[in-house]
């Protein structure tokens, strides 16, 4: 029996993994996706589960990530409105800090770089009687209020998996890929049953590195190309208190070292507040949240809050690792949260993308992709060399990325009130064979921490 060769094999399941499967599938590749643990299992889910452009990019003069950033937004807010709704978030002004006026120009720039159409535009607020100010101490009396979304980010993963999965990728989890070898014009890839060590061999005419903080060590010892350095690992921990403040606001606060940290309705009774911002050099499945950034969250959210926060206060820390290109910013916080994809095989040739969620390391072989929620008139993929590329067309009946994904749920594109009366956790997977398919509700655990503080 003849084996199934690929077009495309992702190494990968995080959301830009999941993503590309979604894109590719969608417009008649044949598509297969290895992820050694569970589906968005790593920095996937320990994001601060939101949908936005990056204000505070707009001062590191990064107009065009933000402006795309910002049309991904309500696009993605379009796909999956059950698991994506809309924020208005609170920027109060400090004296000693960024100017008012500056604030505003920014919001100003905010509100119009990307097409808003559904969300509300900023306004100023009247902190001495305004509802939002009773929560905060040491703020002058103007704030800005503005737009942005929340996501249940492990959901938005699992939904772009079981669509590709619907349109014929094959997702397999617990399935690492430990060996990638060039054959002429196709990749021969070895996976491994993560569970049972049991490996199988398979064949694509491209391979996607698409595995976040583990992408230079794919490329050095999955791919044998040697390391690379092209990725800055770094490190983004938050943590959960007690509800702060009645309303279903969220909080966007100024630090004098110039970081911004948010404070959101999390979970109907407690308040997420995050994130850091600090280089990893540590081993990405042992991160965890340090006594460091945890004493930095809470003096930050003291020094706003009315309430003085200390350690007793934490009832859950959660940390992640984001994969970024290493541009050779002086720290963490100004490193550039764009995309570069790295093509070809040999080091091939490098340019910068829009910021769209597709594979944010460097691809091994050749792959030219747009945004995976908008449509471009084709899709070309290779294996690395001039011979070894074909186009592939879109299907007689095109995909359209920016419709709705599938769902056991209604669409709804309403505004809710509250936030916070919504809870994650609530899309299940069952029945899908180990090595194939599966989604563990990785809020359970974040369920059971909380409930025992409650």
């Amino acid at each position: 029996m003849r084996s199934t060769v690929y077009d495309i094999a992702i190494v990968g399941g995080g959301i830009n993994g999941a993503g590309v499967a979604r894109d590719a599938a969608g417009r008649g590749l044949k598509v297969l996706l290895a992820e050694q643990s569970d589906l968005g299992s790593a920095t996937s889910s320990a994001s601060t589960k939101l949908i936005h452009g990056g204000l505070r990019y707009l001062e590191h003069h990064e107009f065009r990530l933000v402006r795309h950033a910002l049309e991904e937004r309500e696009r993605l807010w379009a796909i999956a409105p059950h698991i994506i709704w809309p924020l208005r978030f609170v920027l109060p002004h400090r004296k000693g800090l960024r100017p008012a006026w500056l604030l505003r120009l920014g919001l100003f720039l905010y509100d119009h770089l990307g097409g808003r159409k559904l969300l509300p535009g900023t306004k100023t607020l009247r902190l001495r009687t305004h509802p939002a100010g009773e929560a905060l101490r040491d703020v002058s009396a103007i704030g800005f209020e503005y737009s942005d979304c929340w996501v249940q980010d492990n959901r938005l993963v699992v939904l772009n998996a079981r669509d590709a999965a619907m349109r014929g990728a094959d997702i397999r989890v617990r399935t690492r890929c430990v060996a990638a070898r060039r054959d002429g014009a196709l990749w021969r890839l070895t996976l491994e049953d993560a569970e049972t060590g049991r490996k199988s061999e398979a064949t694509a005419r491209a391979l996607v590195n698409a595995a976040g903080p583990w992408a230079d060590k794919v490329v050095s010892d999955v791919a044998g190309i040697g390391a690379r350095g092209y990725v800055r690992l770094v490190q983004g921990s938050h943590i959960v208190v007690r509800k702060l403040y009645e309303h279903d606001r969220c909080y966007i606060f100024q630090n004098p070292d110039g970081r911004i940290f948010f404070a959101i309705p999390y979970e109907e009774d407690f308040t997420l507040i995050g994130t850091t911002d600090r280089d990893y050099k540590g081993a990405p499945e042992a991160v965890a949240a340090s006594a460091e950034e945890v004493d930095y969250l809470l003096a930050a959210a003291s020094s706003y809050f009315r309430t003085e926060l200390s350690t007793a206060d934490v009832v859950w820390t959660y940390s992640g690792v984001r994969a970024l290109f290493d541009d050779g910013a002086a720290n963490a916080q100004e490193t550039t949260r764009d995309y570069v994809l790295q093509l070809g095989p040999a080091g091939g040739r490098r340019r910068r993308c829009f910021p769209y969620s597709a594979a944010r390391s460097p691809p091994i072989a050749a792959l030219r992709v747009t945004f995976w929620t908008s449509s471009p008139q084709s899709f070309r993929i290779g294996a690395g060399s001039e011979a070894g590329r074909r186009r592939s067309r879109c299907p007689a009946a095109p995909f359209r990325p920016e419709r709705p994904m599938i769902s056991q749920e209604p669409f709804s594109m309403s505004i809710p009130t509250s936030p916070s009366g919504r809870r994650a956790g609530s899309y299940a997977i069952t029945g899908w064979r180990r090595g194939t398919f599966s989604a563990r509700r990785r809020t359970a655990s974040i369920s059971a921490a909380i409930s025992a503080a409650r």
